[in-house]
């Protein structure tokens, strides 16, 4: 398919902070809604608004050193008070972008550096809207409209990130494409093209307009998705199912401390990153000990360059995380729809333009899930005059968050199995982005149109998000250590492979290392040019996996500042460096890609596509730690 196809990936950059156990007043807990407040208070009371004008645009925690949080998990029930809490900001004052910290216990400014290099930080909400409101009350813009024969009150607009294509200079700006509604709420399946509105963010002004091309705005038949609206009969061949726990969640929740199993982790939001699972450890009967698994883990960034080179689409190659905030763009979970009956929900905190703590409801749901999978079993029927057996249903928890980035809705599971496995899983739904067109039939299409015609006048447009014979020879392990970064940097596909994180300093009884492996479920990376500027800025996807030596400054895969980057902070370029990792604190990035070429069936609405990867123990335990689970009920 990729020879034959010119398709958009999705590109998932998985943070996952090297092999590391939780409670009240955690040094990783998420600034409060009291914290927010705080930093709305002091930053604002240095910069009072009659005198300067101030936006914010990402507030989260200032994590402590690693090594202190180790120590303060490691103590913590010798400890009296917390480690200080610190918050990081990253506001524009002035038209200038400012990186603030503060430390909440004095009330002080610890930091305040102006940042004078290429990008700009998230988007916030608030100027998002503003930007659309000024395209909607332009007047050429109405006479475009008006045009084209649509109604001014039928239209939405929405904001996107340009890129950086070579320019030497920049100006923080966004262009405005604007879709109709008109019969329905599918406002994705209805873009009217042709029309480009660009404008400037920090003087909140349009600064240029351009109407190149009248193209049919695409039907409103078809494109409705709601139950409520769906014509009868509806498909009711189902009957009831529910999900009972009679006795209760088998797992217990400390603050944002979580316990289930043998298994123990933190959980925490962030307005970037969304979900962040911190200090996961697990329980050894056999050495009667938790035992650490992984320091940090969250999505680094997300990267969906579209393959189309249209006036209007070429610039289209987003970064969700760093350029609209993928913790910022999660939504509330609906108990029995999202998550199921007996899911336990928690709640979410963000700042928003001036500083004022926002909400999300439900943004995580938390529950433990029974399918009927088997974790084990065995039947013996070679003992003569028995039959001996023996199976363990598979229960995991599961912890979940969606996060809705303009036309897409991203599903993010972590779920933890009582074989000390932890899986990854990414599912990709929601609605297109399509391109109107002129086309009602395939066979009318004579050129390059970047995508698939999925109904008349629409579209669907490429683009990435990332048996049996006779013996005859024989396969053997050999083992490589990577003992630096550029060692490290592995595409998948490229031969079969294990990919080991050890320990050289632990070992089991018998003498293998101790250490966990990655196993990865996609093999898609970039298919982009390298020295294509898009790609410079999302180089983080030339390969499936990267190691680098840990760095509390290094979370970002697509750097700090990602709106208009010009590739210069990113995971690619911190690895040029190539440090030794051999034997030494680390961290593991996983890149998983989707290479989605648009179907018939992705329309007017897409069903569910999934991906992800697990870590599995590997010589992490003497034997198969599951082996006195009882099972449930």
């Amino acid at each position: 398919m990729f020879s034959v196809l010119r398709n958009l990936l999705f590109f998932l950059s998985f943070c996952i902070f090297s092999l590391l156990s939780a409670q009240k007043n955690h040094p990783l807990d998420s600034l409060t809604q009291f914290e927010l407040i705080q930093v709305q208070t002091i930053v604002k009371k240095s910069y009072p608004s009659s005198q300067h004008s101030v936006s914010f645009h990402y507030v989260g925690l200032d994590e402590p050193d690693k090594s202190l949080v180790l120590s303060w998990q490691s103590n913590r029930n010798q400890h009296d008070g917390n480690l200080s809490r610190r918050a990081t900001i990253i506001a524009r004052i002035d038209r200038k972008t400012h990186e603030i910290i503060i430390d909440l216990s004095s009330n002080s400014i610890l930091l305040d550096k102006v940042y004078n290099g290429h990008g700009y930080p998230i988007l916030n909400f608030e100027e998002q809207t503003a930007a659309s409101e000024l395209a909607i009350a332009y007047a050429p813009f109405v006479d475009s409209i008006k045009k084209r024969g649509l109604k001014v009150e039928e239209v939405v607009c929405l904001t996107f990130t340009i890129g950086w294509y070579g320019e030497k200079r920049s100006n923080r700006v966004v262009r405005v494409m604007c879709y109709y509604l008109d019969g329905t709420v599918n406002l994705y399946m209805r873009p009217i093209e042709g029309i480009t509105v660009t404008v400037d963010l920090d003087q909140m002004k349009i600064i240029a307009y351009r109407d190149r091309t009248t193209v049919p705005v695409p039907k409103s038949e078809g494109t409705e998705y709601r139950e409520a609206m769906q014509k009868p009969p509806l498909d009711s061949k189902l009957k009831g199912i529910t999900v009972s726990q009679p006795d209760g969640p088998s797992f217990t929740i400390d603050g944002h401390t979580l316990r289930w199993a043998n298994w123990e982790f933190h959980l925490a939001f962030d307005m970037r990153a969304g979900l962040v699972i911190s200090l996961v450890s697990i329980y050894d009967p056999e050495k009667d000990e938790n035992r650490r698994v992984m320091y940090r883990g969250f999505i680094s960034e997300l990267f969906v360059p579209y393959m189309d080179l249209t006036q209007e689409w070429y610039y289209r190659t987003f970064f969700d995380a760093g350029e609209y905030g993928f913790g910022l763009c999660a939504v509330p979970l609906e108990p029995l729809r999202d998550c199921p009956e007996n899911a336990v929900f928690m709640d979410g905190y963000f700042s928003g333009q001036d500083g004022t703590p926002g909400k999300i409801s439900n943004v995580f749901c938390i529950f433990e899930r029974y399918s009927g999978d088997i974790m084990w079993r065995h039947t013996e029927t070679g003992i003569s005059g028995k039959v001996i057996r023996e199976v363990r249903p598979e229960v995991n928890l599961v912890v979940r968050m969606v996060s809705t980035v303009g036309n897409y809705d991203y599903i993010v599971d972590w779920e933890f199995k009582q074989t000390g496995t932890v899986k990854v899983t990414v599912g990709l739904t929601g609605l297109l982005e399509v391109r109107g067109s002129v086309y009602t039939h395939k066979d009318q299409i004579q050129e390059e149109v970047y995508g698939t015609i999925l109904a008349e006048n629409t579209i669907g447009v490429h683009h990435d998000h990332f048996f049996a014979s006779k013996r005859k020879s024989y396969w053997t392990v050999i083992s490589e250590t990577a003992k630096t970064e550029s060692d490290a940097r592995i595409q998948l596909g490229s031969g079969a492979a294990e990919l080991l994180v050890m320990n050289p300093n632990k070992k089991t009884k018998l003498g293998n290392c101790v250490g966990y492996r990655l196993i990865p479920q996609s093999e898609a990376r970039s298919l982009l040019m390298d020295d294509a500027y898009e790609q410079i800025r999302g180089a983080f996807t030339e390969y499936n996996v990267w190691i680098t030596p840990y760095n509390k400054s290094e979370k970002w895969a697509g750097g700090l500042y990602t709106d208009q980057s010009r590739g210069d902070d990113t995971l690619a370029t911190w690895s040029l460096r190539n440090r030794e990792i051999e034997n030494r604190d680390i961290v593991l990035w996983y890149t998983l890609g989707f290479h989605h070429v648009p179907y018939q069936e992705d329309f007017p609405i897409m069903p569910t596509v999934s991906s992800g990867f697990e870590l599995r123990p590997s010589n992490f335990f003497e034997h198969n730690p599951t082996l006195k689970v009882k099972p449930p009920k």
